[in-house]
């Protein structure tokens, strides 16, 4: 299956979003902060192992979802990137990003909603 990177500063909603990838057969590992999963993609590119999806919340410290989003499509163009948000109003902040994010998840999700969507942008 795919290699993910869930950057997400909220604990539970990241130990419910790293079982659910783990559940559904992926490699998910957990950042959480922009600043630590942007360090963590970097580091999985050079050991040659990187990641295929990077799932980010928009709203954290040291670094954004969004700011997040940007750098990585940057060092890797091929990564596909999904938001999630639990406001709707952060939603706005990805506007006209559509180039490189391919979907973003209203919170609260379910797990069957979670594991479809990363399906749908892992084509």
């Amino acid at each position: 299956m795919a290699r993910i990177l869930v950057a997400e500063d909220e604990p539970d909603v990241l130990t419910f979003v790293l079982r659910a990838l783990r559940g559904a057969g992926h490699e998910a590992d957990g950042a959480a902060d922009g600043s630590d999963a942007l360090a963590a993609l970097a580091r999985a590119r050079e050991a040659g192992r990187p990641h295929d999806l990077l799932l980010t919340d928009i709203l954290m410290p040291v670094m954004d979802g969004v700011s997040l989003a940007l750098l990585a499509s940057r060092d890797q163009p091929a990564l596909r990137i999904m938001l999630m948000t639990g406001y709707s109003d952060q939603r706005e902040r990805a506007h006209g990003l559509e180039a490189i994010i391919h979907d973003i998840l209203l919170k609260p999700f379910t797990l069957d909603e979670l594991v479809m969507r990363v399906q749908s942008a892992l084509g």
